[in-house]
């Protein structure tokens, strides 16, 4: 009996080696970026996206609890913004500030979420006109600390919140072309 227990104890010693060391082998830094084209100009759609109060009409998280609690604060819109959410475990709770607004073809927020883990990234919309239409690209990076690196060991974290990206911008480019 006792060297089976001792078998079970290396065995899963290996096992959880093994994938200490895979994380450890993850990157650094991590980006997830979607993109879409929206046949309407850059002008309809950038004010979706630098003014807090327009993101219930297509932000992917603002129908996953009823009772979100959502505080608005710093300027009205554009830079200085600010939007903080306290909800159910479907979206946690965190914080966003606008920090850069360049009317119609940039907007970078400082991205806090704080649970149901803590982390810091930047989310960035590059609105570049092209004609009548606009190509819109939807960036979050940040820095991977070790826990999201074994994390990623058994999920991907593009696969995860890509999905949610590709939602939100086909509800911008519903909103944006009607």
């Amino acid at each position: 009996m006792f060297q089976v227990i001792v078998i079970i104890a290396i065995i899963l010693a290996v096992i959880i080696a093994a994938v200490l060391i895979m994380a450890a082998t993850k990157p650094d830094r991590f980006s997830v970026q979607r993109s879409a084209v929206i046949n309407a100009p850059a002008e309809k759609v950038f004010p979706l996206i630098a003014d807090f109060h327009e993101w219930r009409k297509w932000s992917p998280w603002e129908d996953r609890d009823p009772d979100l609690k959502r505080t608005y604060g710093g300027t009205e819109r554009g830079k200085g913004a600010i939007y903080a959410w306290e909800g159910n475990r479907n979206v946690g709770s965190g914080r966003m500030e606008i920090l850069e607004a360049n009317s119609p073809s940039l907007v970078k927020i400082q991205l806090d979420f704080l649970k149901p883990f803590e982390a810091h990234n930047i989310a960035e919309f590059t609105i570049l006109p092209q004609g009548n239409a606009t190509h819109l690209s939807w960036v979050m990076s940040g820095p991977a600390r070790f826990v999201s690196k074994v994390m990623q060991v058994f999920m991907s974290f593009d696969k995860m919140i890509g999905k949610d990206f590709e939602a939100g911008l086909a509800k911008i480019k519903s909103v944006s072309e009607k």
